[in-house]
């Protein structure tokens, strides 16, 4: 059994993509009670998608050629920005608002509302590109690694 700090990085961005896959399963029985159940609908595929991508994630982890920092970081940038995109748009389907968010029909809210789901949604961007950046960097590492025999 493997106890190095990558391989539990790995199982923990797997156990991290099924809890968030599930939450958003059962996020989808309640799209209908929302207040915005387009937004709910949204919610629900974000739930599911960025589950998978944390599973994938975890399943390529042990490729990636970054320092044990840079893996930490990278693991936390995607832990986060995963769940809190469910979030801001869990908290925008169950209010209704979401000015950021107008294609799911989000309307404008009281400023305290509309900070929190814009908060989210800005921090939540930048940490999935710097994700996906470094994720890029560590497999392109991998792959010109020199093949041994």
């Amino acid at each position: 059994m493997e106890h190095d700090p990558r391989s539990k990085q790995a199982d923990q961005l797997v156990f991290s993509g099924f809890l968030l896959f599930l939450i958003g399963l059962v996020l989808g029985l309640f799209v209908g009670t929302m207040a915005n159940p387009r937004m709910a609908l949204s919610a629900h595929l974000e739930g599911i998608m960025n589950g998978m991508f944390l599973v994938l994630l975890g399943l390529v982890w042990k490729r990636l050629l970054l320092s044990q920092r840079l893996l930490r970081l990278t693991l936390w940038l995607a832990v986060y920005g995963t769940f809190a995109n469910l979030l801001a748009v869990g908290i925008a389907a169950v209010t209704g608002y979401g000015r950021m968010l107008p294609i799911a029909g989000g309307q404008e809210g009281p400023g305290p509302v509309e900070g929190v789901i814009s908060f989210i949604l800005v921090t939540l961007s930048l940490c999935m590109l710097s994700v996906t950046i470094l994720v890029l960097v560590g497999y392109y590492k991998h792959m010109r690694r020199p093949v041994t025999e």
